[in-house]
């Protein structure tokens, strides 16, 4: 194979400081051969003019910082080969100030060696580099025992450090292909098998690699093609990018999101080669389509079936690296394959020790902490769960143009909103009514309108929409009350709980009632409508035929403690129990009003008491006799 097309695996090497990354790197570069002429000589004669002993590490040690205290700084890149392959050795720092480095070396890496000090044994921050490269998707790993000679080639304690380290691995559900001891400074079992290991049968560090595979994207995964850029040559338009994941091929059908446009594609364009019949995973190629469409840089191409989801907020699990901590509220910008996006973080769910694993909640997020978070986004995105498909699921945060924190993309509990925002209707024409809304109000005395409850289950919104109804009614108004005992037997009988159906069963409530109120009726609907972003379309479906102050939403508040001890249905102990999945509160996600137009609390006041506050709002917004 020639040197030009043969296979390279990019690997990252992390441990904690002092524990010999830079040493096993310089050794590597050295007994493979790939040693650069002179290199060894130049290190040995800046050692002599310097008064200090030779390390290996220096070979790759290149910022004077790293050599006057022994640590390394920034991540180097070190090339080897073998028979097999090229590599490329990203040494990565150990120490806990360096943690922004180790995750960007780490992100670019196929494969991972992780080192542990024989005589020191497995530190706090191995645990941490253990959760990193877990956190970043990387399952190809090797276990290193470094310093043996320090122990005395003692088998016994390489076996307890095996069993310690393996052991957590496993709880991250990380798999350690193998587990090799050696000593770098000596070059035992790193290209030579040791002598001094003859209890050791498994293969020295470069025969451990050579069974590893570079990542490579299945082509039966979906397909993923973020746009890079659009150019323009002669009279045609050229999309271009780098196809993540799946197979694209001339005549296909794709789809652009979140923008929801579609096209076939003509051609694929390759520079310097003629044009290719198909694309892979790996492969940057530029495309034509059949039409003009308005393409931008971050658009997610994909076949229409298969395609990413689109939402504004998502869930993400997080390695935060800043000494300033994360809180709910504070602003980022995200960058996710080729779009950079605000962000805003929403919630702050749990946050975990990536040394002992122990997790629990938190209002802030500090430095080197994981911690899993609800991030929303200023619009709509293409996302993919990292689960589904790692190669678009992970991010990273930025501020001050510096990486901050990243992670991997869930969207657990969240509905795909796709199918939210997606008009398929066409010919339509807008039609006056024979009756306006403002005769409609003269003549009943009051103007029509949508009052939303929304809260957790066993907050009261029925309770109270119910008496609010009836208070109402006795005062004139044409009121109504749309819930789910009255939705779910008709109008959304063929909705089931699934995020999505709870989203489109939100949806249809939102454009009856607004349907209801353009007609002068006074709706109030109770229903959890966990989404902020679902309330945000009804509010708009009712603006949309009303104008502004026509939806009115009012938090039904009442801890979750209160709820569940109420539990009027029995559903908080079926939730609990597992019979019921997807339960909000519990299992799933509830996103309380940012700014409600009205708060009852129904922990602390009795219903009379928020029914009177209800009235008394209504009347001074859509009375008009007033």
């Amino acid at each position: 194979m020639s040197s030009q097309n043969r296979e390279r695996l990019p690997v990252v090497i992390v441990g904690h400081v002092d524990h010999g990354k830079s040493t096993l790197v310089g050794r590597l570069f050295h007994d493979t051969g790939s040693l650069p002429d002179g290199r060894l000589e130049a290190i040995q004669e800046m050692c002599t003019r310097r008064g200090m002993p030779f390390e290996w590490a220096f070979l790759t040690d290149a910022l004077q910082g790293e050599r006057d205290q022994g640590v390394t700084i920034d991540t180097s890149h070190v090339w080897f080969k073998t028979d097999k392959r090229d590599y490329v050795l990203i040494d990565a720092p150990g120490h806990k100030e360096f943690l922004r480095n180790m995750v960007t070396g780490a992100a670019q890496a196929d494969a991972a060696l992780l080192l542990i000090d024989a005589a020191e044994g497995v530190r706090e921050q191995s645990r941490r580099h253990g959760y990193l490269l877990h956190l970043l998707g990387i399952s190809q790993v090797i276990v290193v025992i470094n310093k043996i000679d320090r122990v005395g080639h003692d088998r016994e304690r390489i076996a307890e450090i095996e069993t310690d380290y393996t052991r957590y691995l496993s709880e991250l559900g990380v798999i350690p292909r193998f587990v090799i001891p050696i000593s770098a400074r000596d070059g035992d079992n790193v290209v030579e098998r040791s002598r001094h290991t003859p209890w050791y049968g498994g293969p020295t560090i470069v025969e451990a690699l050579d069974h590893f595979e570079p990542a490579a994207a299945p082509p039966d995964l979906p397909l993923r093609l973020p746009v890079q850029d659009v150019y323009k040559f002669d009279d045609r338009r050229i999309i271009a990018g780098r196809i993540e994941a799946g197979i694209l091929r001339p005549g296909d059908e794709v789809l652009f999101s979140p923008s929801n446009k579609t096209a076939r594609v003509k051609t694929l364009e390759a520079w310097n080669a003629s044009s290719p019949i198909e694309a892979t995973a790996g492969d940057s190629v530029g495309i034509t389509l059949d039409e003009q469409l308005f393409v931008e840089r971050g658009d997610v191409i994909s076949h229409i079936e298969r395609a990413p989801i689109e939402s504004d907020v998502f869930r993400a699990r997080l390695f935060w690296l800043p000494r300033e901590p994360m809180e709910v509220g504070n602003r980022y910008t995200m960058k996710l394959h080729t779009t950079e996006v605000p962000v805003t973080v929403q919630s702050i769910d749990k946050v975990i020790d990536a040394t002992s694993l122990d997790s629990g909640g938190g209002t802030v997020v500090q430095q080197n902490a994981v911690a899993e978070v609800v991030l929303r986004a200023d619009r709509l995105l293409a996302l993919d769960s990292y689960i589904t498909c790692p190669m678009t699921g992970g991010f990273v945060l930025v501020h001050a143009y510096r990486i901050i924190g990243g992670g991997n993309l869930s969207m657990e509990g969240y509905p795909d909103q796709r199918a939210m925002v997606s008009v398929k209707s066409t010919n339509i024409t807008a039609v006056d009514h024979a009756v306006s809304g403002e005769e409609r109000a003269q003549r009943t005395g009051h103007r029509g309108g949508v009052i939303w409850f929304t809260g957790l289950s066993g907050a009261g919104k029925s309770t109270i929409a119910q008496a609010t109804a009836r208070a109402l009614f006795q005062r004139g108004y044409q009121v109504y009350v749309l819930d789910g005992d009255n939705v779910r037997g008709g109008l959304n009988a063929n909705l089931g709980f699934s995020p999505e159906d709870r989203a489109e069963n939100i949806r249809r409530v939102g454009e009856a009632a607004a349907l209801f109120a353009d007609a002068g009726v006074l709706v109030i609907t109770a229903f959890i409508s966990p989404y902020r972003a679902d309330r945000d379309r009804a509010r708009a479906a009712a603006e949309r035929l009303l104008g502004e102050d026509a939806f009115q939403e009012i938090h039904i508040e009442a801890d979750l403690a209160t709820c569940e001890a109420r539990d009027p249905k029995g559903l908080y102990k079926r939730a609990r129990s597992g019979e019921i999945r997807d339960f909000t509160g519990v299992s799933a996600p509830y996103e309380a009003p940012d700014k409600p137009d009205l708060v009852i609390d129904t922990g602390g006041n009795a219903v009379d008491q928020c029914v009177d506050e209800v009235l008394a709002y209504v009347d001074s917004h859509y009375s008009a006799r007033k």
